[in-house]
């Protein structure tokens, strides 16, 4: 093996989302629809004549040894999955990191699918999104769930089934051919220009959860509800329903914690709203990133939002997940 090059992609959240934290589904079991897209994190492993460790990303690290890394996914991830020479290894993503769009996630997929490839050793996409969960959630104790990994991992539009037992369900939907048109052209991906860290928005939720809140278990049983609701829906093509029902995700995911919105987010979606948006919500744990929006008039909605200076992120769904092969 000389050269690796991996990618594994991004996604959108479509309903249930917050209900794939251990914190929830350990004692109620989770349940959310989300759909990959074609923005990833790309990843770069090459591994001649290496004689120290090369870390590239935001910053850069050169070390002797595997424990000496600083950033804790690589760190603790070679430490479990790579036993051959130093490494080098560089990475850049489409959006950036706090947006909402499952970057950590998808980082170590896509790092254990390139290190995989760099063994010559298969792994199913399951097998994948565990191990990743393994590292973020068991090894780094990170206040997350199992949605960005398993998504990165498989691809598509899927409905994903949490159990108590920590086993995951993936069943993709069936979508017609109608309904994808309406969904690819409907709804759209605003940026609110700020990011915010998952872990700290996700914290209290997981603190409360855990410590059996009322008002937070309420608020998840019937996030996990809409969630059900969701995917019917949107396998009925039911749009304009599924976007109301957005609305109504919005406002439920609102009421979660302190940090889950601000005055620009609201301002952004009124004006959303206002401009042919039937429903919309923040991707993500909320406090920033991108806003997704279903809209009846996408034109109107992409001006106004322009006019507010929220830049808009096309994209289109993705179902390969996680690649990685050598370089020719």
């Amino acid at each position: 093996m000389s050269v690796v090059l991996g990618r594994a992609p991004l996604r959108i959240s479509l309903g249930g989302g917050g209900t794939d934290l251990p914190s929830y589904y350990s004692e109620h079991g989770g349940f959310l629809v989300a759909g990959a897209i074609d923005k990833y994190v790309y990843m770069f492993v090459h591994a001649v004549f290496q004689r120290r460790y090369r870390m590239k990303y935001s910053v850069s690290e050169e070390v002797d040894t595997i424990a000496e890394i600083r950033h804790p996914i690589l760190r603790e991830t070679l430490l479990r999955h790579w036993h051959g020479s130093p490494l080098e290894i560089a990475s850049v993503a489409d959006v950036p990191a706090g947006t909402g769009m499952g970057s950590s996630g998808a980082y170590t997929v896509c790092l254990l699918k390139a290190l995989a490839q760099a063994r010559h050793t298969s792994v199913t996409p399951g097998a994948l999104a565990e191990a990743a969960c393994h590292i973020e959630i068991d090894v780094l104790s990170e206040p997350v769930g199992k949605q960005d990994q398993y998504v990165a991992a498989h691809g598509g539009i899927c409905a994903y089934t949490f159990n108590p037992d920590g086993s995951v369900e993936v069943e993709p939907l069936e979508l017609g051919p109608e309904t994808l048109r309406e969904l690819r052209e409907r709804l759209l991906l605003f940026y609110t220009g700020e990011s915010r860290s998952a872990s700290a928005v996700l914290s209290d939720q997981v603190h409360r959860s855990a410590a059996g809140d009322p008002a937070m278990l309420a608020n998840l049983h019937r996030t996990k509800e809409m969630g059900y609701l969701s995917r019917e829906l949107l396998e009925k093509g039911d749009l304009v329903s599924y976007a109301e029902l957005m609305h109504e995700h919005w406002e439920n995911k609102r009421q979660r914690s302190p940090g889950m919105a601000n005055e620009r987010i609201d301002r952004l979606y009124s004006i959303a709203r206002s401009s042919g948006g039937v429903g919309g919500k923040l991707v993500g744990a909320g406090g920033g990133g991108f806003l997704l929006v279903y809209s009846l008039h996408p034109e109107d909605t992409r001006q106004a939002m322009s006019e507010a200076n929220a830049e808009e992120l096309s994209f289109d769904f993705e179902y390969g997940g996680a690649f990685a092969s050598e370089a020719s």
